[in-house]
């Protein structure tokens, strides 16, 4: 017999368990099903981690630049890679367990297996085939396994995994993921990275940062792409005052592995193709969603390049049956705190947020604050609105008191707003 509940979310990263969090304050009976590390890639192997050694990386810097503060450091600083990923690590399992324990105070039972959609309203949950990135955190305390579960609302959050492209598909070893690339073994001597957008970026700051030759490889016109224009020309000059070597324009077409170092084939913008040899390989072209097996054909919801198609509340075509984070495509990232408010009571009318009863804009979502934690560093706010121009608003001013303060090197803020009288603003703070 299916065990019933009101809200069933698939994924516990940061959209799946701030839902399931707000339905169970809602007096909602709520389950979260997880198959590999609850919390998710964000909080296991991803921004987190990440930004822990990002920030190794920053304490290395300044202590190399003590002098600029006016401090003597004597002797010499070091880094202890081990170290470094442990402290990572530790963070990381720290936010699965702390994750863990909201669960518990909000009486979210957590299902651990991997869940199929069998028909509107109904899951079933089987042992996971996926083995788990090592090294993986505890499993929670008195979850429930393997069976049919039924749910008035079913949310899918099953985040994202790396994008490969063809015959450069990582393998873990000379080619890496953000997976490997955040437990290495060993520093490599050089790194080339495919790709400069959000992953690829931080990535190479950090190696760089590290003392590690990088290179990276962006078949784009411009570094981290998806920014103002006026960000990238920034970022751009910093990163070659670092010593990064950046090529824009340019594809890697083929990769030779050695036997421990690999040598890509690279085209340029005036088609010539150049060989360049490293170590170690990050392939970050950008992630795809997880809407492999989990019923999706069979109930006929639609999808769109990889991604679950949604309208501005979160609904996908099939009643009963919502999608939000990265498997709802790059413009649902993240926003499951904003679309939870959706799952309401019956009384309540569908446009309204039972947080404060007011009718919640469905573009609302677009509205997005964005961050690149590298360095320079940058925050961006985005109104991304289609339809409507925008126009940027840099805060250099503003900030020019705390550039000078935290000294050379630091990055900038920028504010992006519509250019409409009534425009919502989003801005960003550090």
């Amino acid at each position: 017999m299916a065990e019933n509940y009101d809200v069933i979310i698939i994924g516990s990263g940061p959209g799946g368990y701030i839902a399931a969090i707000r339905a169970a304050q809602l007096g909602l009976k709520t389950a979260v099903v997880e198959r590999e590390h609850l919390a998710g890639i964000c909080s296991n192997w991803g921004c987190i981690p990440t930004k822990a050694l990002l920030r190794s990386a920053e304490v290395l810097h300044l202590a190399e630049h003590a002098k600029n503060y006016g401090l003597k450091l004597e002797g010499s600083i070091s880094p202890d890679l081990k170290a470094i990923v442990e402290r990572s690590r530790g963070i990381a399992q720290r936010m699965n367990g702390g994750v863990g324990f909201l669960m518990k105070k909000n009486k979210v039972d957590v299902i651990w297996g991997e869940a199929k959609l069998t028909k509107p309203g109904q899951i079933v949950v089987s042992k996971s085939s996926k083995k788990p990135m090592e090294p993986q955190a505890p499993l929670p305390k008195n979850t429930l396994g393997e069976g049919t579960y039924s749910a008035k609302h079913i949310i899918i959050a099953t985040g994202a995994r790396p994008r490969a492209l063809p015959g450069i598909e990582p393998d873990g070893k000379l080619i890496w993921t953000y997976f490997e690339a955040m437990v290495p073994p060993e520093m490599p001597k050089s790194l080339l990275v495919m790709g400069s957008g959000a992953i690829g970026i931080e990535f190479a700051s950090f190696y760089r940062t590290m003392g590690v030759d990088v290179t990276v490889v962006e078949v784009m016109p411009a570094v981290m792409p998806v920014e103002d224009a006026e960000i990238s020309a920034f970022a751009k000059k910093q990163f070659d005052k670092q010593g990064m070597k950046i090529h824009l324009e340019a594809k890697v077409t083929k990769v030779e592995k050695g036997a421990n170092s690999i040598t890509a084939h690279v085209e340029m913008k005036d088609g010539k193709v150049e060989k360049i040899t490293a170590d170690r390989m990050i392939s970050a072209v950008g992630v795809q969603g997880n809407i492999e097996n989990i019923g999706l054909e069979a109930l006929g919801i639609k999808t769109d390049r990889g991604c679950i198609v949604i309208d501005g509340y979160g609904k996908t075509n099939v009643p009963g049956i919502y999608a939000i984070g990265d498997v709802a495509g790059p413009h649902a990232g993240a926003q499951g705190r904003a679309r939870g408010c959706h799952l309401r009571r019956e009384d309540r009318r569908p446009a309204q947020c039972p947080s404060d009863g007011q009718a919640q804009d469905p573009g609302l979502h677009l509205l997005q604050p964005a961050g690149c934690f590298c360095r320079p560093d940058r925050s961006q706010g985005q109104g991304r609105r289609q339809g409507h121009p925008r126009r940027p608003l840099p805060l250099r001013r503003q900030r020019q008191g705390d550039r000078a303060r935290r000294g050379p090197g630091h990055g900038q803020d920028h504010l992006r707003q519509e250019d409409r009288p009534a425009a919502r603003r989003a801005s960003c703070r550090r």
